[in-house]
């Protein structure tokens, strides 16, 4: 699967989805960095068909309003330490691929996985 993780989710978290096999981009790997706009995230997401791994939520209006990006993975945990973040989605990975291959928007909070229609 294809990932692009956005600025406020840590490198680490695009390492750990690289070491589980994933072709995976940060906006740090990304020309501008830090400070790609979120439209041009979203043209890399659907030129690449690469999901969008946020916590921005101007990406899920940008979704329900306009089809874009590609597919979006929210990350909903409120304030969460890197380890922790990395652990949730170490455990919970194999769902979220599956959830990626049906759904074009997932949610994962703490607690849940959310499969959006």
């Amino acid at each position: 699967m294809k990932f692009l993780v956005d600025t406020q989710l840590p490198q680490h978290l695009a390492a750990s989805l690289k070491w589980s096999g994933h072709d995976v981009l940060h906006t740090l790997d990304l020309p501008s960095g830090n400070r790609t706009p979120d439209w041009r995230i979203n043209e890399i997401s659907v030129a690449e068909q690469r999901i969008v791994v946020t916590k921005n939520a101007d990406f899920v209006n940008s979704f329900l309003l306009s089809g874009v990006p590609y597919k979006l993975l929210l990350v909903s945990t409120g304030n969460i330490s890197n380890r922790e973040l990395e652990d949730l989605f170490v455990k919970n990975l194999s769902a979220i691929v599956g959830a990626l291959e049906i759904y074009e928007f997932v949610e994962i909070t703490r607690t849940s996985l959310i499969e959006h229609k």
